[in-house]
């Protein structure tokens, strides 16, 4: 494997001394995962990424990147001393963007940043080299991570940017520089930091700030705050294209059809219709789908052929894959449908996430069951968000509502008694009990906020099947 970074490299991109003549095929802030040859970023947050120096070395790190030699590493050791870590990591990734030959395309959005990203890659890793953002990489750290570890001859990097207060994102954007900028959607998500829709929608459109010039500008014309997301665009000087599936829009959607594992989409672009399927069920990913075609011109990519590549997507861990449970091996009715969309929750995305449990068919004798959890960082309209849930239409559809957590208690008591479930003080307690609310035949959804741990009720849904397997 060729050198990402060279020890000469290195020095020059972040101002730093480089000790040893190494070269590095990767870039990890984390020993656990590193790979031998990566270079070592020696991160500080929640535990200072020094301690880890000399367990990273001894696993084959090709070098580190410390703001000083840590004790038990030795004075011969292959290090990039700098004066501040995070500093230097972005001055690495400024440089490996300045040196990339291909296009770059930035997503943001209040819901589906991850896995728009995720269908970029595969829709468009067919007919270019893609380098995408690992997971939810997409802060003040992750942002710069990902262009470090994007090899030169990279056709397209696929950057995911991301914010939890103001101020975040048009710096991130900057530095990543992209040709095509796409705002999924705008929804109550870290409301508590920006007191409104607006706010947050300006926050989001401030991604066209880093637009390279003459780029492309993507998003929903179906959000009530698209205005603001157009003037950003235009301030910008950017091409402005459209996707929705409520009314005029350059992408524009013409059904949904949702199956069990996939969902089949019929869509406009002007006067070219297209018709594609998709490895994942929902409405909400059907119009993350549309947002990557609308990218593939801009990014000379054929956006036939990233129609049909998105067959191959399938939804990652926690955000909305459908699996199945079995309860008991003697007996293959005995099983359930568990669907993990456990990773994060705000307002918009448990809406999505009720429309398609409500869309799903029980097995035999089962029920439309739904766990959900906080949806947290809403600041004092937090109540608020959690009751509205009880008056979605979908909820007529779903036969009992589990819920976890002081914040979702208020839901608990809006909705209706004859689809009101269990109600526990946390994600925790659930868990404990959830084999108890649960039978064969049920369809259950599993949502909530990262914090909110209720990805623990998810896995304790899992473990009745791995119970089911161990011998008496």
């Amino acid at each position: 494997m060729s050198a990402l970074w060279t020890a000469a490299d290195a020095a020059r991109a972040t101002g730093g001394t480089a000790r040893g003549d190494w070269a590095a095929t990767g870039v990890s802030i984390d020993s656990r995962t590193l790979a031998p040859g990566d270079l070592f970023v020696a991160l500080s947050a929640e535990r200072d990424g020094h301690d880890f120096v000399a367990a990273a070395l001894a696993k084959g790190a090709a070098a580190a990147m410390v703001a000083r030699r840590p004790e038990g590493v030795a004075p011969d050791a292959p290090l990039l001393l700098v004066d501040d870590v995070q500093a230097a990591l972005e001055r690495l990734g400024h440089a490996a963007r300045a040196r990339l030959r291909g296009r770059v395309l930035a997503i943001t959005g209040s819901v589906g940043k991850t896995t728009t990203k995720d269908m970029a890659r595969v829709a468009f890793g067919e007919q270019m080299r893609v380098a995408a953002a690992v997971a939810s990489y997409n802060n003040h750290w992750g942002v710069p991570l990902t262009l470090a570890r994007t090899p030169p001859d990279t056709e397209l990097a696929v950057v995911e940017i991301g914010m939890n207060a103001p101020g975040e994102i048009a710096p991130l954007s900057r530095m990543a520089r992209p040709h095509v900028a796409i705002v999924t959607t705008v929804a109550p998500a870290h409301y508590a930091a920006f007191g409104s829709l607006e706010g947050i929608a300006r926050e989001k459109a401030s991604i066209y700030e880093g637009l390279a010039p003459g780029g492309t500008a993507i998003l929903n014309a179906d959000i009530a705050t698209a205005g603001i997301l157009r003037d950003a665009a235009r301030a910008a000087g950017a091409r402005i294209v459209t996707f929705g599936a409520r009314g005029p829009a350059d992408f524009a959607m013409v059904s949904v059809t949702q199956h069990d594992a996939t969902t089949v989409i019929e869509a406009r672009a002007g006067d070219h219709a297209m018709a594609f399927r998709l490895g994942g069920v929902g409405a909400a990913v059907a119009l993350n789908a549309l947002a990557v075609l609308a990218a593939a011109e801009p990014l000379g990519a054929d956006a036939d052929r990233a129609a049909m590549a998105l067959a191959g997507w399938s939804p990652g861990g926690g955000r909305g894959r459908r699996e199945r449970v079995v309860l008991d091996d003697t007996d293959a009715d005995a099983a359930l449908d568990l669907i993990d969309d456990a990773f994060n929750a705000n307002p918009a995305s448990v809406a999505a996430a009720l429309d398609r449990l409500a869309a799903i068919p029980p097995g035999p004798g089962g029920r439309r069951v739904a766990v959900l959890g906080d949806m947290l960082e809403l600041g004092p309209e937090a109540p608020g968000f959690h009751a509205e849930l009880a008056r979605l239409p979908s909820v007529e559809a779903i036969d009992c509502v589990h819920c976890a957590g002081s914040l979702v208690a208020h839901l608990h008591a809006a909705l209706p008694p004859d689809r009101r479930g269990d109600l526990t003080d946390s994600a925790d307690e659930m868990a404990a009990r959830i084999g108890k609310l649960l039978r064969p035949g049920d369809i259950v959804l599993v949502k909530g906020s990262k914090s909110a741990h209720t990805a623990r009720v998810a896995d304790a849904i899992r473990d009745l099947g791995r119970r089911a397997r161990r011998p008496a």
